[in-house]
């Protein structure tokens, strides 16, 4: 990977609505923010980390941790804003090959676990990735099943194809491609070769409400407490193996 350029950009908006500036919400002693920042720079894949944000507040931020800092426009600050129009502007003036958006708020996303989703895209010759949550869970749609039957013995969870559902964590695109198929169509997030990356456990909790801040508080307070091992019931010393 050493020949492209590979930039990471984080974005953050002021105004979230489900949970007020949720970015700036302290977990484990510091911003939600600042794990992705530091996992992103653990990584050691990328040759730039810029924090995109519409409030020059994030900037502060971005000099605390060493990063670079891109204070986008009004006209993407809302809401309404796509991300297609995000990520175009973005490249618009950040040369690059490779851009990876890394959610900021998927605080608890391993920097190894970073460095393989590039990996993967590279090896594969992906031109649009997106992270997914593998469920091995019976699941319908629209009240069907659709990866087991209502005919005869009930499947074992362990025997059932996994669904998939899209993360975030991560989202990233080749520049020429995604570039070339906005110009032309005005969205571009699934666009050339895409493919999906199933994440671990940790980074599909997403920091959208109150709870979620709580479950990742927890977890990182766990870990903390135990050295992030869970021990057993003494009675599991009489089971052989």
């Amino acid at each position: 990977m050493s020949d492209l350029k590979i930039n990471a950009m984080i974005p953050a908006r002021v105004g979230s609505e489900r949970l007020k500036l949720k970015n700036l919400r302290l977990l484990d002693g510091k911003p939600v923010i600042g794990h992705a920042i530091e996992a992103a720079l653990d990584s050691g894949v990328f040759d730039r980390v810029v924090l995109n944000s519409d409030g020059e507040v994030f900037g502060e931020i971005a000099r605390r941790y060493g990063i670079d800092f891109y204070h986008r426009t009004p006209e993407l600050a809302n809401s309404q804003a796509k991300s297609d129009d995000v990520v175009a502007d973005f490249m618009e003036r950040h040369p690059g090959d490779i851009l990876v958006w890394l959610n900021p708020i998927a605080p608890l996303q391993p920097a190894q676990e970073i460095k393989a989703v590039i990996t993967h895209f590279v090896d594969q010759g992906l031109d649009s990735l997106i992270t997914v949550k593998d469920e091995q869970v019976h699941c319908l749609f629209n009240g069907a099943p659709i990866n087991f039957s209502e005919q005869g013995l009930f499947a074992k969870t362990q025997d059932l194809v996994p669904v998939q559902s899209m993360v975030y964590s991560i989202m990233m695109w080749r520049y020429p491609t995604f570039l070339e198929h906005y110009r032309e169509h005005g969205c571009a997030l699934l666009s050339g070769k895409v493919g999906y990356f199933p994440v671990c456990r940790d980074s599909t909790i997403i920091i959208k409400r109150e709870e979620d801040l709580r479950i990742a508080e927890a977890i990182f307070r766990s870990r903390r407490d135990s050295g992030g091992e869970l021990e057993y019931d003494p009675v599991a010393e009489n089971i052989d193996g």
